[in-house]
Order: C-alpha cells, then structure tokens, then sequence
C-alpha cells in the first residue's frame, strides 16, 4: 500500500484539535480531563490493592535500553566506605559513615513522560507556541506544568502481545486501532473516555533476554502509526495519556505516511495527549492475565524541571 506523503501540516490540515479547548495559555492538555471525579473513579477501580511499578531499572547489569542517540544513564559513587578506608573522609561525630552519589540521565533515557513542547512543526508548538521559545529550554509547553499537575486516573492495560499470543510483537509492527478494540473485547474490559490506554508489545523482553545487538539489529519498535481513525478515536474518547513500553512512543518508520513521529504530531502536539515512554509492563501484565483484571488506578509524578522536554518517572498501578 503506497505511503501518505508525510508533510504534517498537509496531512493533519482537517485533523482534531484541542488548541484553545482548556483556555488561553493552556500547557498540560488532554490532561485536564483528569479532574477530582476522574481521580475517585481510578480509586473506585482498586481491589486488591496489589500494586506495582513500572518504571524500567537504571543501570541494569544486562543495559540499559534507550533510543538510539541517547547515553544509558551514568552513576556515580562520590563516596563509599572506600573512601573512609582510603583515609579521604573521617566518621563524623559519633562514628557515623555513609555512602552517596550522582546520577546523570538523559530525560527521554529511561521510563520518562514527554512535555508537550517536545515535538512540532510548522514552527508551532501544542497551543500555538512559537518553537523560538524552547531555545534553552522550554519557556512553553514544558515538563513543570504537567509535573505540577500530577497524573492520576483510571489506566487500562491493552496487552495486545498476548492478544497475538506471542511474549513479544516483532519489530516493525504496526499495531492497529482494531488490535486495542480486540485486545479490550478478549480482556473483558471496557475503554471509557478520559481512560489512560497503556499499550503492550512485549518488546523490552527482546533486549533483556537476546541483548542490545539483537535488540538494536533492525531497531522499528512495534506500535502506533497514523491514521485518521485512532487520532479520532483517542480525540472521541478524549484520552489523556498514551502509555507505551516502546522507546519511541510509536512505529518508527511508519507503514502508512511518508513521515517519522506522525502520532506525536497528531497525539501530542495537536491533541495534547501526553506520551509515557519506555514502561515496564511486564509484571503487571502476568498478574493481570492471571486475575482478569486489565485496569487500575494509575499514578505518574514527573520531575519539577523548569524548562524540561521530559522527565524520568516511576509509574505506579494499584489493581
């Protein structure tokens, strides 16, 4: 099938839009939606209490998966008992020791949730910002908003891998909007409006199990890519976050449109739907096939970074 060209501004010219929808000035977007009503619905959800993280580790000792362009994060031990044994620092009063350290990450290296103003065109971010203000860091659309705003609501899990009945969607995917309405009917569970749609492939079992060389080989996670129906469908059910285990948030090399991030540009930058990257869904997943409940209360609480494209988090999920 011949590819849409992928001009972005052509391609989305009559597509949905929520610029101005929440008011003048408005950087958090579709996760407005997540008011006090939606917040006691995610409580009303939880059973079991069972909760789990789903951020992936920092500074595993098989790698640290990042898109490509990106450092694995660096850590640091500024001090240790070495350095009391090397006679550079002495117990302080009472014979107290103690370790510390730094640790340098890239915002987009890990589990991370995007700022709105990370990706555009036309010069023109979500809301209509200039893209001139993300010169030296965001002065629009940035991570602090969203991260003042906290994310909290009713998630659930669209385990489309074990849909397809495989540990992992291979490479070069392109995972469809009847792919998420399948994998809801099979799991017995319902996608309302303002749910918080978490998307699993499998993937990060590919790194973890066969290494980075493999995982790297032929690099075009599975996942979204564009077309008009689910830009519809997330802008109907005025979804606030799309949640991924993929590190780009989407199918790289899109099978439909001529074009890379088209469901950036559809999602996030016209919808203001905010992308969370890189999840660790795995246990969270097993427990869910084992129960039958695919859904929970979802909770993400970015850095308060003034200025930031993104920042690491560790999501919780509380069945």
């Amino acid at each position: 099938m011949a590819r849409i060209p992928g001009d972005m501004k052509e391609l989305l010219r009559e597509a949905p839009s929520n610029w101005g929808r929440f008011g003048p000035g408005d950087e958090i977007g579709s996760l407005n939606y997540l008011d006090a009503s939606e917040v006691l619905r995610a409580v009303r959800s939880v059973q079991s209490g069972r909760t789990f993280t789903l951020m992936l580790q920092v500074g595993n000792p098989k790698g640290d998966p990042v898109f490509p362009g990106y450092a694995p994060a660096a850590h640091f031990m500024t001090q240790d008992k070495g350095s009391y044994e090397a006679g550079r620092l002495k117990a302080v009063g009472g014979g107290v020791e103690y370790a510390a350290d730094v640790l340098q990450v890239a915002q987009h290296g890990t589990t991370h949730c995007d700022a709105l103003g990370h990706t555009w065109f036309d010069d023109t971010l979500y809301g209509g910002f200039p893209a001139a203000s993300t010169k030296g860091g965001l002065a629009h659309a940035g991570i602090l908003p969203i991260a003042e705003h906290g994310i909290v609501g009713h998630a659930v899990l669209l385990d489309v891998a074990r849909l397809m009945g495989k540990p992992y969607l291979p490479m070069h995917t392109h995972v469809h909007l009847a792919d998420l309405l399948d994998a809801a009917k099979a799991q017995k569970v319902e996608i309302r409006k303002h749910d918080l749609l978490m998307i699993r492939t499998g993937i990060l079992n590919l790194f973890y199990e066969q290494g980075p060389e493999a995982f790297y080989k032929e690099f075009d996670e599975p996942g979204l890519t564009y077309e008009r129906e689910i830009v519809d469908f997330f802008h109907d059910m005025e979804i606030p976050v799309s949640g991924t285990d993929i590190l780009s948030g989407e199918l790289l090399n899109s099978q439909t449109v001529e074009a890379v991030f088209p469901m950036h540009a559809a999602l996030s930058r016209n919808l203001g739907v905010v992308f969370i990257e890189a999840h660790w869904f795995e246990d969270w997943a097993s427990d869910c096939a084992g129960d039958g409940k695919y859904d929970g209360l979802y909770m993400a609480s970015p850095w308060k970074i003034v200025g930031g494209t993104a920042s690491p988090v560790n999501p919780i999920l509380v069945k």
